[in-house]
């Protein structure tokens, strides 16, 4: 075979939802276009395509293995055409040389050539120096919440230390989560479900990214489930006894036991070998990729180690989410083998829900909370409007408070939150939708959405607090 006639190299440095899905798209527009390519896909761990949204389910034991996790699995991946390398560390990029060097975990290395090279490679959770002991190790009993191998970690945390007297009760255990966002409040429930006594806290407000009162909703929904949250405290020190944790000192000066302790403090992208390779980084940390995920020439990027373009004021955010890594992953894969798709931006839409024997909450928020349209040069309006889920004499009726956010002058919609009880917060695709088309809060009242008794009031929830926004300015 002639030089001209070797497949083109693709190679992916990555193996989740981004690396993926761009793997397998370039492997099919390849095929469409009767393209002879080569895609090599290099993971530093063992697992490849799985839901990392779905780990506090499995911490919880809601889901009953992480094989159901994992959308498929890498002997799939191989025969669907990928050759997936993992335990494949990559250590450096040339792009001069066009070339990646990965080391496996025997510490042998390879360096192997590229034609077009795409960037999947995530985002690192956030460890604060006070999680780690004197080694840079993290303490037994604190673990963050990112990937399988902190799966497996929790699972063996989780389960109940043997006891030395089988008649005895078992003793309390105690858990801490600290930080408040969607993690934080899906492993507290997660916490509860496996009978610790379960603390939260947050630096702000729980769900900081919502507005207060909103906010507020959910924080007295997780007090009522059974969690103590302190709210505007951070973590001073822990104690650690035989080299596990066994206490943590918080701002407000008192200190509490905590046999295990969930790092929920969010995440910084993981973009080191394409900065070392001289490739630009944001404000944010992540890669600046264009409209077609473009970051140098025959490179591309996706997923979490992106910045993405905010679709209501055209800056540069970070929203990790994995609904914009496969999208992202995707559009790599048609363009690396000369395709032109574009990716349109973000609403940072989201839902997650808390819930137990003892109350169930959801949330859903997408747009702008009110503090980010002031910042964004618009004068915001906002109404909270409490209704139903479903017509007063049905037995599936739970309470929704809906909060629209909409421009005075325009009148333009600009962000919807949600929280409210069971199927309540999924209707805040219809508000991203509206968003999503630039619509004003008049027409997201007056849009033709359905009704019957079991699923919504005459006057949708989502209609009705727009309805009423509208009304007032």
């Amino acid at each position: 075979m002639t030089t001209q006639e070797r497949p083109e190299r693709i190679v992916v440095i990555g193996a989740d939802a981004a690396g993926m899905s761009a793997a397998h798209q370039a492997l099919r527009s390849a095929k469409g276009n009767s393209r002879a390519v080569e895609v090599i896909a290099l993971e530093k761990t063992r697992d490849t395509s799985y839901s990392a949204c779905g780990i506090p389910y499995l911490v919880s034991g809601i889901v009953d293995s992480e094989d159901s996790l994992s959308a498929r699995t890498p002997e799939r991946h191989r025969e669907m055409g990928v050759d997936l390398r993992l335990d494949a560390n990559v250590v450096s990029i040339s792009l001069e040389a066009r070339t990646v060097t990965y080391v496996d975990t025997a510490g042998a290395a390879e360096t192997i050539g590229f034609d077009k090279l795409v960037l999947a490679t995530g985002a690192h959770p956030v460890i604060p120096s006070w999680a780690t002991g004197n080694d840079g190790q993290l303490v037994t009993g604190i673990h963050p919440v990112k990937n399988l191998d902190d799966a497996r970690q929790w699972l063996d945390l989780v389960l109940p230390e043997p006891s030395a007297d089988p008649e005895s009760s078992p003793k309390e255990r105690h858990a801490i989560v600290v930080g408040a966002g969607y993690i934080g409040v899906e492993m507290a429930e997660a916490m509860f479900d496996r009978g610790f006594a379960t603390t939260l806290i947050t630096r702000s407000a729980v769900m900081s990214n919502l507005d207060s009162d909103m906010s507020e909703r959910v924080m007295n929904s997780i007090v009522e489930g059974g969690v103590q949250v302190l709210s505007d405290c951070t973590v001073k020190s822990v104690e650690v006894v035989d080299g596990r944790v066994r206490s943590l000192t918080a701002s407000n000066g008192e200190t509490y036991p905590a046999d295990v302790v969930v790092l929920g403090l969010g995440v910084r992208p993981a973009t080191e070998l394409g900065a070392d390779a001289g490739i630009p980084v944001g404000d944010f940390g992540g890669y600046l990729p264009d409209e077609n995920q473009s970051v140098a020439e025959n490179v591309w990027a996706a997923g979490d180690c992106c910045e993405v373009i905010d679709r209501l004021t055209g800056n540069r955010i970070f929203a990790p989410l994995g609904t914009h890594a496969n999208k992202q992953g995707r559009i790599c894969g048609y363009n690396v083998v000369g395709g032109k798709q574009q990716f349109a931006g973000v609403l940072a839409t989201a839902i997650t829900r808390f819930t137990n024997a003892k109350v169930h909450v959801e949330v859903g928020r997408t747009g702008m909370s009110t503090d980010a349209a002031i910042k964004a040069g618009f004068n915001p309006e906002s109404l909270v409007t409490v209704g139903g889920t479903a017509s007063g004499y049905m037995r599936e009726r739970s309470t929704i408070a809906t909060k629209v956010i909409a421009d005075r002058h325009s009148r333009r919609l600009l962000g919807v939150q949600i929280v409210g009880g069971h199927n309540s917060a999924k209707r805040i695709d219809t508000a991203a939708a509206a968003l999503w088309g630039e619509m004003t809060v008049d027409d997201l009242a007056t849009m033709d959405l359905s009704y019957s008794p079991p699923f919504a009031t005459v006057w949708e929830a989502i209609q009705l607090a727009a309805r009423r926004l509208a009304d007032r300015i």
